[in-house]
């Protein structure tokens, strides 16, 4: 979110406020997927397999809900740009892809 945040400060200096309000609202709800991903994983512990899949057909649904909600709103007004909403969907996920390939990758090529 940091970033997110820095990179939308240098994109309304450059006069791009459409850009910078749709990476935030996009990122702040990739966020929150993510946030709900890690508190309802858990919940399908301990149950029988046929509830566990209810739980977690009931998360995905709620959560592609969640995620609809800066898409539509991209959509419908200007003052958002909607391909930055997607990139900021999406910025949890590169983020974990370049810790992952980038960080892990190379910290561990020196042992």
């Amino acid at each position: 979110m940091t970033m997110a945040i820095v990179v939308a400060l240098i994109l309304i200096v450059l006069g791009k406020k459409a850009v910078a309000k749709g990476l935030v609202l996009g990122t702040l709800f990739s966020i929150i997927n993510f946030v709900l991903m890690r508190t309802t994983i858990p919940l399908t512990l301990g149950h029988s397999r046929a509830k566990a899949s209810l739980i977690g057909l009931t998360s995905v649904l709620f959560r592609y809900l969640i995620l609809a909600v800066p898409l539509i709103v991209g959509i419908k007004f200007e003052s958002f740009n909607f391909a930055a909403v997607v990139v900021g969907i999406f910025a949890v996920q590169v983020t974990l892809l370049f810790n992952y390939l980038v960080l892990e990758r190379h910290s561990g090529e020196g042992k």
